[in-house]
């Protein structure tokens, strides 16, 4: 199917969006409500709601903060929001159920995991239009990752025991990487060397050798560990816990967990801001973000947003 054609983006910008020197902004995807909230990360308040079709999940920024790429799953599309003016302003036609969302490193692709179809999907930001699929083994793929110099995309199934690697440039997968049971959650140290897979039944983070796709560590992490976000220097991982209702903190330099800190219900998928200093935490059972202080390793808000929120960006 062709994508729907969407309307201009117009210019005119909502006051306390998209400013220069403002704060950096979380966006929720609420997937019981249907809609994102927006967090002022300076002051930790909700400052705008924005509907966001029927249920919401993956999301990603544009490179210049102006767009909101957001899958909805009951749709089977990738919403695009224009956060200024706060509204959908197009949407393309991504296959059944799709769910995570990423970006490239330049701007140039949104990926997203397309469940039903096993395959995930290459959209063209400077069209905003679907421009391949690239098939994977593994079934019902949940999350699609860009690794910093863009070349790889990893992508973690459901109902698998491994992560597919994707070759960017050949538009195809070359490559799967075993790990536990339901991989979830990817992050990627920024210097590229390295991946960390959260594996959901057996509650273990594999760290991988990105060079050589291979798992180099194992390590155990707290009950059905699921998402993963990434200091900005590479010194930590993060690992929410989806039954323990915490995250677990991994030193990179040793593979091992350094702190357990407790936060909302159902803990999901999470994000970091740009200075590094905290840390935004979706708890679906909780209807609320945790804000983790990442220089002490203390939970320091919840924030109430919408129904079952299941995930976090930040710009």
């Amino acid at each position: 199917m062709k994508p729907i054609l969407y309307l201009p983006v117009m210019a005119a910008a909502w006051f306390g969006i998209g400013c220069a020197g403002a704060a950096s902004l979380a966006y929720v995807a609420n997937e019981g409500s249907g809609s994102v909230s927006i967090i002022d990360t300076a002051s930790d308040k909700v400052i705008a709601t924005i509907p966001a079709g029927e249920k919401p999940r993956g999301m990603a920024v544009s490179k210049d903060g102006k767009l909101l790429y957001v899958s909805d799953q009951p749709k089977n599309s990738l919403d695009i929001i224009d956060i200024d003016k706060r509204e959908i302003i197009g949407s393309v036609f991504l296959g059944e159920s799709p769910e995570g969302v990423g970006i490239s490193p330049d701007g140039k692709w949104v990926v997203a995991a397309v469940e039903m179809s096993n395959a995930i999907a290459f959209i063209d930001t400077a069209t905003n239009q679907k421009e391949f699929l690239v098939k994977v083994n593994g079934e019902n793929p949940e999350h699609a990752e860009f690794s910093p110099d863009g070349r790889w995309v990893y992508a973690s199934a459901e109902e698998a025991h491994q992560v597919d690697v994707i070759d960017v440039g050949q538009r195809k997968q070359v490559s799967e990487i075993p790990v536990g049971k339901r991989p979830r959650g990817i992050g990627f140290l920024p210097d590229g060397k390295r991946a960390y897979v959260a594996s959901e039944f057996v509650s273990t983070i594999y760290a991988i050798d990105i060079t050589k796709h291979e798992v180099i560590a194992s390590i155990k992490g707290g009950q059905f560990s699921n998402g993963v976000a990434v200091h900005p220097d590479g010194t930590r991982v993060y690992i929410s816990n989806g039954k323990d209702a915490t995250v677990s903190v991994i030193d990179t330099s040793t593979n091992q967990i350094i702190a357990t800190i407790p936060v909302g219900k159902r803990p999901w998928n999470m994000a970091i801001t740009p200075d590094g200093k905290k840390l935004y935490v979706a708890c679906g059972r909780s209807d609320a973000v945790s804000v983790i202080d990442t220089t002490t390793n203390q939970k320091i808000a919840d924030i109430p947003v919408g129904k079952l929120p299941w995930g976090v960006v930040v710009h």
